[in-house]
């Protein structure tokens, strides 16, 4: 297999995980959210998750802006593009992690009522939504990244310069997607401690 046509699978994978993750947010919020008491516990827990949530990536924005800054100028726009690459889709995988998060805790609660099986499904795709989210941006992040430096950029990974060029570029967009997550499972981790 060629390396475009692999890059194409890569990319094909990463939708299908997408895809699969859609699906799954579907279906985990078609689900029941329980009565009325249930639905007000539920609002004031997204209320706060969401208030969370923007003071958080207003924060991680700042500082991934000045780290990109600083990788730019001292690595040059591609590690810095690589960089903002990782964050952006990090930080959306977590944001919409999030959100499905709090609104499924309460319909997973709900299908408990009915039995077991019925809760633990809502709560398996509710998480398997995120993951698939996570791998399916990662996925198109890395394989569009490689085809817009060596395809669309012109840089062949077979020459010692331009091919170190593009490991650079690859490993500073996991580096951005690295530093996001370690911050907001940090912040999470407070922000569930002191709730």
């Amino acid at each position: 297999m060629d390396s475009a046509n692999l890059l194409l699978l890569v990319l094909l994978c990463g939708v299908a995980g997408l895809a699969y993750g859609v699906w799954a947010i579907r279906s985990v919020l078609s689900a029941s959210p329980g009565n009325a008491r249930m639905q007000e516990i539920a609002a004031a827990i997204q209320e706060g998750a969401s208030a969370y949530l923007s003071r958080q990536y207003t924060t991680i924005s700042f500082v991934a802006v000045v780290v990109a800054v600083i990788v730019g100028i001292v690595f040059g726009p591609i590690v810095a593009v690589g960089f903002v690459i990782g964050a952006v889709m990090s930080g959306a995988a977590g944001y919409i992690g999030m959100l499905v998060s709090v609104r499924a805790n309460v319909r997973t609660t709900e299908a408990s009522r009915k039995g077991l099986a019925q809760g633990l499904a809502i709560a398996f795709k509710s998480g398997a939504s995120t993951g698939m989210l996570v791998v399916g941006l990662a996925l198109i992040a890395m394989a569009g990244y490689y085809a817009l430096l060596t395809m669309g950029m012109g840089y062949d990974v077979n020459d010692a310069v331009n091919g170190r060029k593009v490991v650079e570029g690859l490993v500073a967009l996991s580096l951005g997607a690295s530093v996001i997550s370690i911050f907001a499972r940090l912040g999470g981790g407070i922000f569930t401690k002191g709730a």
